[in-house]
């Protein structure tokens, strides 16, 4: 919304007139307006979005569903629908705006909420038998018992959720010069689940409401879940935190070394792949992708004129290659949310006979990230293109994972990634700055190699028996 086109004008207005016109009537002598409800709810609204204003909450009251919403959803079930406009308003007038223009996008806040809230309460209402769950007043009909009051919240939930998927996507479409599909693609299924959560919460915080411990019983709804909002906003704020700080470090890689690109994402791939065929708990498996993706890190202690260098390296310059799992594991000795992936990257260059480095551990005494880890790299390795050499495709690295297992890599994970890669397949990226055609990073066979065999079905195990013999080489 930074300069508006007269498309985006002309919308925002209109959402402005029609939220007037919803909560105006409220307004009106002689409705019956419940007053003392309406300003209990739009007070503790409007006290939880300018709580949502700390930078510790502001994640929290905005992963999914865009604001805090149980107590505007309880005013949804408790208020006739101009009253349940009006109660949306001071929230969204004092609530978090991230960007300029910030009157502007709270004026589009307000009016958003207040159309939300207005049609949600009259499908409840309509639904409801004539009545919003707190029967529009002092004296109207007595709300539905539980659990028939579950269809009128639900619909109640789902208007709420409609409406505002509905603004959102045109605002996109006015503001941002999208087409209509593009709008609104996925805003509804990302919006439904926060929703609904936000939405049985606000339903007891309305039950409680009613009962004979008043307004003050809703307390015990809203302040747990304020604490849950609050625990998962650290938990954010430090998955967020972890996140970015792979992200630097393997940038800073991929900067040093430009042949390799995207090796080191894709390496967490596959190694996700790997550790999901073998059933591995989902929390190791986020470890092993942090593996993955840093097992290079020690590259950076590497001279940039090796990394960068064109054909085979002298023994000397291998050697220093060979030092990079131990600078990698240095580097990361002090990131305590590695766990196991720290092992990965001191011994992912380990081999199962003991001839690997840096301590030529064999076996079961290499640790089992580090034995994913080097199947996945081997095998990234080998299909893409390095300064060195060409690609091979998909086929052909299978195989001689396949050959080599047993002495260089463990059969079990090489069997799991054949599995994984024939269920699932394997799409990389463009890497070495090489513009792809449809196959992808893999160039035609060089003069002189045998092609690869088709595998039957499409499944790369069983062609192994055909496959050339060759040593992985290079260090990856």
């Amino acid at each position: 919304m930074g300069v508006l086109s007269v498309a985006a004008r002309a919308y925002l207005l209109c959402a402005l007139l029609a939220a007037a016109w919803c909560a105006l009537p409220a307004l009106r002598p002689g409705v019956g307006t419940p007053w003392g409800t309406a300003a209990l709810l739009a007070a503790l609204h409007a006290a939880c979005e300018l709580l949502g204003r700390r930078p510790f909450l502001v994640s929290a009251l905005r992963v999914g569903a865009g604001s805090f919403f149980p107590v505007l959803l309880a005013a949804v079930l408790l208020l006739p629908p101009p009253a349940a406009a009006l109660v949306a308003v001071p929230g969204a007038l004092v609530g978090h705006v991230e960007r300029r223009p910030r009157a502007v996008r709270r004026a589009w806040r307000a009016a958003q909420l207040a159309l939300a809230a207005w049609a949600a309460a009259h499908v409840c209402t309509l639904l409801g038998g004539g009545a919003s769950l707190g029967g529009g007043g002092a004296a109207g009909p007595a709300a539905p018992d539980f659990p028939y009051v579950l269809l009128p919240a639900g619909a109640a939930v789902l208007a709420f959720c409609l409406v505002l998927t509905a603004l959102d996507g045109g605002i996109l479409a006015t503001a941002e010069r999208l087409p209509v599909r593009t709008a609104w693609r996925g805003l509804l299924l990302r919006s439904v689940a926060p929703h609904g959560v936000q939405g049985l919460a606000g339903l007891m915080t309305a039950v409680l409401w009613r009962s004979p411990y008043g307004p003050v019983a809703a307390l015990f709804v809203l302040l747990p879940m304020y604490i849950s909002c609050w625990a998962f906003a650290q938990y954010h704020r430090e998955r967020a935190a972890h996140q970015a700080t792979i992200r630097a470090l393997v940038q800073a890689v991929d900067i040093k070394d430009t042949y390799t690109r995207g090796h080191s994402e894709r390496v967490g791939r596959a190694s996700v792949m790997i550790a999901r065929e073998l059933g591995m708990e989902e929390d190791r498996v986020e470890g092993l992708r942090f593996a993955g993706i840093l097992h290079d890190v020690g590259k950076l202690g590497v001279p940039t004129r090796l990394l960068r260098k064109d054909g085979p390296l002298t023994p000397e310059e291998r050697r220093v290659i060979e030092l990079h799992p131990e600078y990698g594991h240095e580097m990361v000795r002090g990131i305590g949310f590695l766990g196991e992936a720290r092992a990965a990257i001191l011994h992912h260059h380990e081999r199962l006979d003991g001839s690997g480095y840096p301590y030529g551990l064999e076996g079961g005494r290499i640790p089992e990230f580090a034995r994913i880890v080097a199947v996945a790299d081997a095998f990234d390795a080998m299909t893409s293109t390095r300064s060195y050499r060409r690609a091979r495709p998909v086929g052909t690295a299978l195989r001689e994972l396949d050959r080599c297992a047993g002495t260089q890599f463990d059969p079990l994970m090489v069997a799991a990634l054949i599995r994984a890669v024939a269920r699932h397949g394997w799409h990389h990226r463009v890497t070495s700055d090489e513009q792809s055609g449809p196959g992808g990073n893999v160039p035609p066979p060089l003069a002189g190699d045998a092609p690869p065999a088709p595998a039957p079905d499409g499944d790369p195990a069983a062609a192994v028996a055909a496959a050339p013999r060759r040593d992985p080489g290079r260090p990856a």
